[in-house]
């Protein structure tokens, strides 16, 4: 492969995908080539315990745009993401699922978006064919909530086929997890993000690596991607402003108590309960105080430090000569 770097990265996650990976890079390549650009395909090998590695080395001895990245064990989607974005080349960075239920004759369509001047293109399931129950009925809520807590106006923040410039997506530090709410982590860098319609279909081959426990992960993931768009650099923020409530609430009952004592004669033991009440509160209070110093120091630590990676990489095969760009 030519030393140049790429203007197209294509990054896919792989887990027990052995039915899918040979019509899946086909495809790949075929609208690739189609697009005129240069490019470079990047399979994670996510602790697969089929044969997954085995077939998609088959691949990478007879294709120079192929690189293989094999993780040590299952990490997760978004530690193999991460993985696939440290190690791509491209001005234009595309994720997408490896179990076909992503088109890949769509990529155009996102690279003409991002040709429009935006920084991230999210894919939308417009018409999602997958259990109501278990995925999509869940699915709305999740996406409603976290448009309204991150101010995003986007209707499928699940879906992993999303296009990005590499010079955004390389500055965001993935948690596990939250591979699901990348535009939403953006948002403190002021990027333009649109969405576009995809098709959605039920796997042709293989089975659903995802299970009802997904949803419950989900409903945390929430909660952690607000605190790190509103709070991680200031989290004293967060547990003071939680901190004053209950330490003004526990002082004004201690007031209340003392106030009766003293003008009013009424013994303390007739209000044990709230005095008790009072006192809890600023206990809670000076607790959450010491929390958010605590939380401070760490952000600092955590911001001034090196990156820490969630994978473990055990082997690269890659005929691309290695590079790393730096962005501001």
């Amino acid at each position: 492969m030519e030393d140049e770097h790429p203007q197209l990265s294509i990054v896919v996650p792989l887990y027990n995908e052995e039915r899918c990976v040979k019509e899946l890079y086909d495809r790949l390549t075929n609208a690739l080539l189609k697009t005129g650009r240069s490019y470079e395909i990047i399979f994670i090998d996510d602790g697969s315990q089929d044969s997954t590695y085995t077939k998609i080395m088959d691949i990478y001895k007879r294709n120079d745009h192929l690189q293989i990245i094999r993780l040590r064990r299952n990490f997760g989607q978004s530690a193999a993401l991460a993985a696939g974005f440290d190690h791509a080349s491209g001005e234009i960075i595309i994720s997408m699922d490896g179990d076909l239920q992503h088109f890949p004759e769509e990529i155009p369509k996102f690279i003409a978006k991002i040709e429009e001047g935006y920084d991230i293109v999210s894919g939308w399931r417009e018409k999602r064919v997958d259990n109501f129950i278990l995925r999509r009925f869940p699915s709305m809520i999740a996406n409603k909530l976290m448009a309204k807590l991150s101010g995003i106006d986007l209707r499928d923040f699940g879906t992993t086929f999303k296009a990005y410039r590499a010079s955004v997506i390389k500055n965001i530090h993935l948690y596990q997890g939250l591979h699901r709410f990348i535009p939403a982590l953006a948002v403190p860098m002021g990027v333009k993000i649109a969405e576009i319609p995809i098709e959605n279909i039920n796997r042709q081959q293989g089975k659903s690596n995802y299970g009802i426990y997904r949803t419950i992960q989900v409903l945390f993931d929430l909660l952690t991607v607000k605190f790190v768009i509103s709070y991680m650099t200031r989290p004293m923020q967060f547990f003071g402003k939680i901190g004053a409530l209950f330490g003004i609430s526990g002082f004004l009952l201690c007031l209340l108590v003392s106030y009766q004592w003293f003008f009013q004669e009424i013994s303390i033991q007739h209000n044990i309960g709230i005095l008790i009440l009072g006192v809890l509160g600023i206990i809670v209070a000076v607790q959450l105080l010491a929390i958010g110093l605590i939380s401070e120091t760490n952000s600092r630590i955590y911001h001034e430090g090196p990156n820490h990676r969630i994978y473990h990489v055990a082997s690269i095969n890659s005929r691309r000569v290695p590079y790393e760009p730096t962005y501001n």
